[in-house]
């Protein structure tokens, strides 16, 4: 059984059965029919389908908000924003489908050619808790439009989540397009090797990744894996001070600190270093810590106690290799997993704090002499997911961005996913990437069709 628990009290929600051996085969063959039906469906249809979608999450946007609240502890604005960018991400594939699908011709002349984009079958979705909705919609929608169906195993501690995901796939695309299954860890394995399986995405640690990656290439089957991040975020001498440690509090701080692309190494030039401290500090006496379904709340609790715990681990790991305490750090003792916004300062790259992913509301703040120490600092990490880069000379800028290990390099804004643009990391961080037409070239049949030239008949 699957006990979901409102993380701000301690207070158990819900309880789920796992799904049985015989549920899951029907679950598989249903999906597999489902890619079939689809086959011939018109791409309209498909698109229409999307903006369906759409509506039904502004339309139950309150609901939705407070499930994702009392479940993984997202304060509630924030999980209103989380939901507005779902529809948003459902509109944009909306408009663009017939354009992306359309077959490309290419000049073979005399011959004709046409390269295609085929669904591959049923997708495994395993997925995390920090993002309910967004990341399966982030990950699934461009599987689904090429035509591929989804089996999705959420988190736990949100079940409630993708039960509700599922009912609403189902409501726009009837039966099979999403399934929801509830799964303990051990059959996840088993279910890969389903030969109905044709490829899997996996959001989560490096570590899990690097499991379920080796599992599905034993089957030669495709995985799009976005893992662990470590985000540095630079910045330089010459930066918009204020408008950085703004940037920072909520690159770092947003969504309880519980993020992949999160702002977890702030690197500052030591030129600024004191200025940017003090700015950072006076927006994190900014920050309302608190009830998440407060409206007024900025950052609430962590989503589940023993992540609370292992965040702790690492702050007092870190704290005994030398890192300063400058916010917060001291235990908060009420029920539930809560743990307040804290900054520390390192000595050095080779502290705990550095050196791993910290996910929750603790920030890693150390100074650097040079754009180039920066750099050196910033690829140390065994992660590559993002990176934001703060300053005014474009040259600088444009330096570190070409040589930074990262999937997404963003300028003078924080790390952000969107629709338009290509989601993903290189080393520890993964491989292949979501949003976007590349995210729909991930699990598609990329089919190549050439025709040899028809001779003209003579009377």
């Amino acid at each position: 059984m699957i006990t979901t628990v409102d993380p701000a009290n301690g207070r158990v929600l819900d309880t789920y059965r796992y799904t049985g051996e015989r549920e899951v085969g029907v679950a598989l063959r249903r999906a597999q029919a489902a890619v079939r039906e689809r086959t011939d469906e018109p791409i309209q249809q498909r698109a229409l389908c999307f903006r369906m979608l759409a509506d039904l999450l502004r339309a139950r946007r309150e609901d939705l908000a407070l499930l994702i609240t009392v479940e993984m502890g997202k304060p509630l604005t924030q999980a209103r924003a989380e939901l507005d960018k779902c529809a948003t991400t459902c509109e944009f594939y909306a408009e663009r489908i017939p354009e992306l699908l359309e077959p490309q011709a290419v000049d073979v002349f005399p011959e004709t050619a046409e390269v295609r984009m085929r669904p591959l079958g049923v997708i495994l979705s395993v997925m995390p808790w920090n993002y309910p909705f967004w990341q399966v919609i982030r990950a699934m929608l461009p599987a689904v439009a090429v035509g591929n169906a989804i089996v999705l195993k959420h988190a736990d501690n949100v079940s409630g989540c993708a039960r509700v995901l599922q009912s609403l796939f189902d409501e726009v695309f009837g039966a099979g397009i999403l399934t929801t299954l509830m799964l303990p860890a051990h059959r996840i394995g088993p279910l890969i090797d389903d030969p109905l399986i044709a490829g899997v995405a996996f959001t989560g640690s490096n570590r899990v990744g690097a499991l379920i990656g080796a599992r599905a290439g034993r089957s030669v089957k495709k995985t799009v894996l976005e893992l662990g991040g470590s985000d540095p975020f630079i910045v330089l001498g010459d930066a918009d001070v204020p408008a950085a440690a703004a940037a920072a509090v909520r690159g770092r701080f947003l969504n309880n600190g519980q993020s992949c692309i999160a702002a977890k190494r702030i690197l500052v030039e030591r030129s600024v270093f004191s200025e940017f401290v003090e700015a950072m500090l006076s927006e994190l006496d900014g920050l309302v810590y608190g009830d998440p379904t407060s409206e007024a709340t900025d950052v609430g609790p962590m989503a589940r106690v023993d992540l609370r715990d292992e965040l702790r681990r690492q702050l007092d790991s870190a704290v005994a290799a030398g890192a300063r305490v400058l916010y917060g750090g001291k235990p908060d003792e009420r029920p539930g997993a809560w743990f307040p916004p804290t900054l520390i300062q390192v000595p050095d790259t080779t502290n705990p704090a550095f050196r791993e992913e910290t996910f929750g509301p603790l920030g890693v703040i150390k100074p650097f002499t040079s754009p180039a120490a920066a750099l050196t600092a910033a690829n140390e990490s065994i992660y590559g997911l993002s990176c934001a880069i703060w300053g005014r000379d474009r040259s600088v800028i444009d330096y570190l961005a070409d040589h930074l290990d990262a999937g997404s390099v963003f300028v003078n804004r924080i790390s952000e996913s969107d629709p338009r643009l290509p989601v993903g990391g290189v080393k520890a961080s993964g491989y292949g990437r979501e949003l976007s037409h590349w995210g729909m070239a991930e699990f598609a049949n990329i089919q190549a069709v050439r025709s040899a030239a028809t001779s003209r008949s003579t009377r």
